[in-house]
């Protein structure tokens, strides 16, 4: 397969495509639909790589397939395989690249043709389509890409501390609210153990008699466990 500036064997001017001194009749006998995508070629200037795109051609048929890429501005364009076969029942991958984009090609319009014929050194034509190309101008101006934005970001509002500053403030709470709650559970712990063992007057403990608490202090526990009930529902 041949690589370089795609012919303009068929295509030559700015006039429809297929008329003119050099046009090529329509093709004879069975026509074979041309499927290619993308069904048009938009070109950026600004693209890092250079401003090229990736034709896809899919041979529906039975049969193998020569095809050719004509243009009607070769010079301004390199096709890596321009002629070549395509497989039954497969597709090919065509790489265009725009090799002249400058300020007076932006928003010009080409005509790329992908012709079929059959195999063979005079194989008849089969299937022609047409597709435009075009260049379209950077999104930014040259000179200006691969600068720093100069527009200001906005900041944080003015009584915001600074996230580090932020940081080191919400870390102590953390760390006061954890202690807090491990003391209202051991205190509640502690409750509900009071209220377990046995009044001094009560028959049948096999608690020591150190063990056994009064009604006072029953009763000042479920107090304080339920405040603790109150706190934990709260939070």
């Amino acid at each position: 397969m041949r690589r370089g500036a795609p012919q303009d064997q068929e295509l030559v001017g700015p006039g429809p495509p297929g008329r003119g001194s050099r046009g090529a009749p329509p093709p004879l006998g069975p026509v074979v639909p041309v499927l290619v995508f993308p069904p048009d070629l938009v070109f950026r200037a600004d693209q890092r790589s250079g401003p090229r795109q990736l034709l896809t051609l899919y041979n529906p048929t039975g049969t193998a397939l020569r095809f050719r890429v004509l243009c009607t501005a070769p010079a301004k364009y390199t096709v890596f395989d321009a002629e070549g076969y395509v497989k039954p029942q497969s597709c090919i991958d065509i790489v265009i690249r725009h090799v002249a984009p400058i300020p007076s090609h932006y928003d010009v319009q080409d005509r790329f043709r992908i012709e079929l014929s059959e195999e063979g050194a005079e194989g008849r034509v089969v299937g022609r389509k047409d597709i435009t190309s075009i260049l379209r101008a950077p999104a930014y101006p040259l000179e200006l890409q691969g600068q720093p934005d100069p527009a200001p970001r906005p900041g944080p509002p003015a009584g915001t501390p600074p996230p580090t500053a932020r940081h080191f403030q919400e870390h102590p709470r953390q760390q006061l609210a954890t202690s807090s709650f491990l003391l209202f559970l051991l205190t509640g712990i502690v409750s509900v153990a009071f209220l377990l063992l046995p009044l001094p007057d009560e028959l049948g403990s096999q608690l020591p008699q150190v063990l056994h608490v009064s009604l006072g202090q029953k009763l000042v526990a479920a107090y304080v466990l339920g405040l603790l009930t109150m706190v934990f529902l709260r939070t």
